[in-house]
């Protein structure tokens, strides 16, 4: 290979992977410090969390929790919601339970029903604008066999320079050495 080319090949192919390992971090390292990851999927956080948008959201005692307190909370079993807290109510049967009134920045009214200080999962930490789209994208089909298959094309287009350099000098490496003739092997029965 050309040495200027494989220099450019090598620089390509070290963003390339670079890429892919902070890739990697920002959806699935973030847990190892724990933080969770959402992806913000409608408008009613603006412009605080854009639509598409990574959240990463910490834990928080929920006695932390006060009006202005932007949360992100259990809806049901299947949706998260991030909004900001904008009261804080007692339950009327025991007044150690609290529940979060809460409300969308860009929605016109609270929300319609309380949180239950067992639902909060955390507050947001930070952001990255657009990158839900692609971890939305890669964890569901045909989105995760594309990732899967790109990053295979990737490991191959990496190391493949290296096996075509190994096997020229296989081939142009061999002056001055000669192989030993195989001996017959004796057949016993």
């Amino acid at each position: 290979m050309n040495p200027t080319l494989k220099k450019v090949w090598n620089i390509v192919s070290t963003v390339l992977v670079a890429l892919v390992v902070v890739l990697a971090l920002l959806l699935a390292g973030a847990r190892l410090v724990g933080l969770q990851v959402f992806t913000v999927l409608s408008g009613s956080m603006e412009p605080a969390y854009h639509t598409g948008s990574l959240i990463y959201v910490k834990k928080i005692d929920t006695m932390d929790i006060h009006p202005g307190t932007v949360i992100t909370f259990m809806l049901d079993e299947d949706t998260v919601a991030t909004h900001r807290v904008v009261g804080i109510v007692p339950d009327e049967e025991d007044p150690a339970v609290i529940r979060f009134r809460t409300k969308g920045d860009a929605n016109t009214a609270e929300d319609g029903s309380l949180v239950h200080y067992k639902n909060v999962i955390g507050t947001p930490v930070f952001t990255i604008p657009g990158l839900g789209y692609v971890a939305n994208y890669i964890q569901h089909p045909p989105g995760t066999y594309v990732a899967i298959s790109a990053a295979a094309v990737l490991l191959l287009l990496v190391f493949l320079p290296d096996i075509f350099a190994s096997e020229k000098k296989g081939k142009s490496g061999g002056e001055g050495e000669r192989a030993a003739p195989a001996e017959p092997s004796e057949n016993r029965q």
